[in-house]
């Protein structure tokens, strides 16, 4: 009687290894986090894409340049993730110490007689000044660590963002303004050397370079609770969303005058 139940525990596992259903019962958080692996696959792909259809432009070594960067933010999300062990028992044992000397010079004090009003109200400014004093110093140390990971994560970030302005100067030359007026040139003037098509392409693989950045500014805060950085990688998306705007304006105003039919 007990072999029944095991059985068809059995068979219905097999059921859902056999339908795909397993691997979604048995990975709950897999659409909950960022993969980092798939971002770097994404990356991959886009970098692929690019020299398919430009093989010397230099969008294409910007994004070389941002999966280089998508290594290190996995190094370092890995390293922010984890406890740094010897300075939090450093913060410990000092801690420690500030309390035992805190604790021994409040029993060797003499509390002043009450009928001692003034003597009274200075002991009691000290002793509140020492405990302010000694609560700060004890906030600093505690909080150490987050902020040494809190500048670490910050300088990445700011790498973040001159990649995104670095896109935006890519794609600002750009426009889609020459397929509705026959303008002249001058010889100051950008060389314009795609089609509508690959233009419309070109600010297509600018919009996903801006949106990879975005995504890898989240790692940041995917395992690392702290507003400071919050606020950062907030900052980097709205930049990243801005940029991305501007591109989709132009690529709109390419689809009323191209009919892009080529695959991506």
């Amino acid at each position: 009687m007990e072999a029944l139940p095991e059985l068809r525990i059995d068979k219905l596992s097999s059921r859902l290894y056999t339908s795909g259903v397993a691997s979604r019962v048995l990975t709950p958080g897999s659409y909950r986090q960022l993969d980092p692996e798939k971002l770097i696959a994404t990356l991959d792909v886009l970098i692929q894409r690019i020299r398919e259809r430009f093989p010397d432009c230099g969008l294409g070594s910007l994004v070389k340049e941002l999966r280089c960067v998508a290594d290190e933010a996995i190094e370092r999300t890995e390293w922010i993730g984890r406890p740094i062990i010897p300075l939090r028992v450093a913060v410990a044992l000092l801690v420690a110490m500030i309390c035992a000397v805190a604790g021994r010079m409040a029993v060797q004090f003499n509390l002043p007689a009450l009928s001692d009003l003034l003597a009274f109200i200075q002991f009691f400014e000290a002793g509140l000044s020492s405990i302010v004093f000694i609560g700060a110093a004890m906030i600093f140390l505690v909080s150490c660590e987050t902020r040494i990971k809190r500048m670490k994560a910050l300088r990445a970030i700011h790498e973040l963002r001159s990649m995104a302005h670095i896109v935006d100067m890519h794609q600002l030359t750009k426009d889609p303004d020459r397929y509705f007026f026959g303008a002249t040139t001058t010889d100051s003037s950008p060389k314009r050397l795609f089609t509508a098509f690959e233009l419309g392409r070109y600010l297509d693989y600018c919009s996903e370079t801006l949106s990879l950045i975005s995504k890898i500014s989240a790692l940041y805060v995917q395992n690392f609770e702290d507003q400071v950085v919050l606020d950062a990688v907030d900052e980097i998306e709205a930049l990243t969303a801005g940029l991305s705007r501007k591109i989709w304006q132009k690529i709109a105003l390419l689809e009323k005058v191209t009919d892009k039919t080529a695959p991506a």
